[in-house]
C-alpha cells in the first residue's frame, strides 16, 4: 500500500481549485442507469470511489466511457446483463447502495451482498429498505439483500433517518414507479438538489426540490441528459480549513459559497479571516490568536459532518476548549488518538464527543488513515507539524480527493508519495 511522507511547517500559498462532488457523481451514475440512452456527465472528480463504481456498472452491461483528461463520462445502459452486484467491488464502496433504487425501477430485482467504504460507524441500510418496501418491492436477506417486486407503486414515504442516500434511492425507485410518491423528512443536500434536478432533465417529475418533502410523478421511460456535477463543497471546506490550520494565504477557487453558511460562520467565530467571492475564498494570515468554540454537527445546510475531522486539526490550534459533537457517526473520532500522537490535547468524551485543548504546536509522527475525512484531517496536520510525518493507508484519501499530493505541492507543500 502507498504512504505518504510530508515534511510539514512549510509556508504555503496560492491558489487550488475545487473539484466536482464525490457525493454528487456517484448518485448521478447510479440515475444513468434508469434509461437505455445515452447520458453524459461533464466536471468528474478523478477519484477512486468513481473508477470503482464504474467497474460495478460496467460489469452489468453499461457502456462505460471515461475520459480523465476532460473530466467527461458518457454511459449508456441500453440493456443490463445481470442485476446481481459484484460483491468483492461493493465492498469498497458504500455508495454501491444507490444502485438499489435504479436497478429495482428497471429490472424488478437487485442483489447487493455487501457495501463497503469508510467505517465510521453501523451505518444500516434498513432505511432504504423500508423505502423500498413502501414503493412495492419485497426484500429477503440471506447472505445479503435481495429485492424483488411485480412492479414499483407509489406511495408515501416517511423516512425513518433523514438519509441523504435512502433519499437519493427512493427518488430514483419512484421516478418510473407507477403512480405518485411522496417523500416526508427527505434529506435536502445539495447533491440531492442536483439528482433530482438531473431526474427531472431526463424526464421526470419532481417537485418539492430543496425541501424536505418530495412528490413525483411517476413516468413510463426517461430519457438520456447531461449534467455538471457541482463542486464538492467538502472539498472546499476540506482546503480552506487547511489554508486557516497553517496560517496561510491561499485562494480556493471553484467554492460553492451557498453550500457553507453555517462552516464559514464558525471559522468566524473562531477568528479565522477570510474574503469572499461569487466562487472563491481567500483564507488570509491571522492578526490575532484562533479562539476556541462549540462545534456541532447538523442536518443541511448545518455544519457537515464530514467537515469535522479537518476542523479538529484547526481546534488544536485555538486558544481555549472546544467542544465537538459528533451525534451522526459512532466512530468517527479515530482521529482523536492520532493527533495527540502529535502533542494534541483531544480527550474523547463518547463515542460521539471530543474535547480539544489548545493551542498545542504539533510534531510529526507515523500516522494512519480509516477514512476518507479522517485522512485530510491528518494531513493538515502533518503540513503543519514540525518534521517529517510518515502516513499510511493513504488509499481512503484516494477516494474522495484527486491527486492531494500534487495539488498541495503547487501551494508549497513537501508531500511524497511512497509506493
Amino acid at each position: 500500500m502507498s504512504h505518504y511522507i510530508i515534511n510539514g511547517g512549510k509556508k504555503l500559498s496560492g491558489e487550488i481549485n475545487v473539484a466536482g462532488s464525490k457525493n454528487a457523481v456517484l448518485a448521478l451514475i447510479a440515475a444513468c442507469l434508469l434509461t437505455d440512452e445515452e447520458c453524459i456527465v461533464s466536471n468528474v472528480p478523478g477519484i477512486l470511489d468513481v473508477q470503482v463504481m464504474l467497474d460495478i456498472v460496467a460489469e452489468l452491461g453499461v457502456r462505460v466511457q471515461y475520459d480523465r483528461i476532460n473530466k467527461t463520462l458518457v454511459l449508456q445502459a441500453e440493456t443490463i446483463q445481470r442485476t446481481e452486484l459484484n460483491q468483492e467491488l461493493t465492498k469498497k464502496l458504500r455508495a454501491s447502495v444507490l444502485l438499489l433504487g435504479p436497478l429495482l425501477a428497471r429490472c424488478n430485482s437487485v442483489t447487493l451482498g455487501s457495501t463497503g467504504g469508510d467505517k465510521i460507524g453501523a451505518r444500516s441500510i434498513s432505511t432504504h429498505i423500508a423505502a423500498l418496501k413502501d414503493l412495492g418491492a419485497e426484500c429477503l436477506v440471506r447472505e445479503g439483500f435481495h429485492f424483488s417486486t411485480s412492479g414499483l407503486v407509489g406511495a408515501t414515504i416517511v423516512l425513518e433517518e433523514t438519509s441523504v442516500t435512502a433519499t437519493e434511492n427512493a427518488l430514483m425507485a419512484a421516478v418510473i414507479a407507477h403512480g405518485t410518491t411522496v417523500i416526508k423528512l427527505a434529506a435536502t443536500e445539495p447533491h440531492v438538489q442536483q439528482l433530482a434536478e438531473f431526474l427531472n432533465t431526463m424526464g421526470a417529475k419532481i417537485s418539492g426540490i430543496g425541501n424536505t418533502t418530495l412528490t413525483i410523478e411517476g413516468v413510463s421511460k426517461l430519457r438520456g441528459a447531461r449534467i455538471a456535477v457541482i463542486p464538492d463543497a467538502n472539498e472546499a471546506a476540506s482546503f480552506i480549513t487547511l489554508a486557516a490550520a497553517s496560517k496561510s494565504n491561499i485562494i480556493v477557487t471553484g467554492v460553492p459559497i451557498d453550500y457553507l453558511d453555517d462552516f464559514l460562520l464558525k471559522l468566524k467565530k473562531m477568528g479565522v479571516m477570510f474574503d469572499i467571492g461569487k466562487d472563491w475564498v481567500h483564507v488570509l494570515h491571522p492578526l490575532r490568536e484562533y479562539q476556541a468554540t462549540k462545534l456541532q454537527v447538523g442536518l443541511y445546510p448545518k455544519l457537515c459532518s464530514d467537515d469535522m475531522p479537518p476542523l479538529a486539526v484547526l481546534a488544536t490550534q485555538a486558544v481555549g476548549e472546544t467542544n465537538m459533537y459528533e451525534w451522526l457517526y459512532e466512530n468517527r473520532l479515530g482521529y482523536a488518538p492520532e493527533l495527540n500522537t502529535m502533542g494534541a490535547r483531544t480527550e474523547i468524551l463518547d463515542s460521539h464527543r471530543v474535547k480539544i485543548t489548545g493551542p498545542t504546536p504539533l510534531k510529526a509522527s507515523k500516522l494512519t488513515v480509516s477514512d476518507i475525512r479522517m485522512g485530510m484531517a491528518l494531513v493538515i496536520a502533518a503540513l503543519i507539524a514540525e518534521g517529517e510525518s510518515e502516513i499510511s493507508e493513504i488509499q481512503h484519501i484516494d477516494r474522495g480527493y484527486e491527486k492531494l499530493e500534487e495539488r498541495l505541492n503547487r501551494l508549497g507543500a513537501d508531500i511524497v508519495r511512497i509506493k
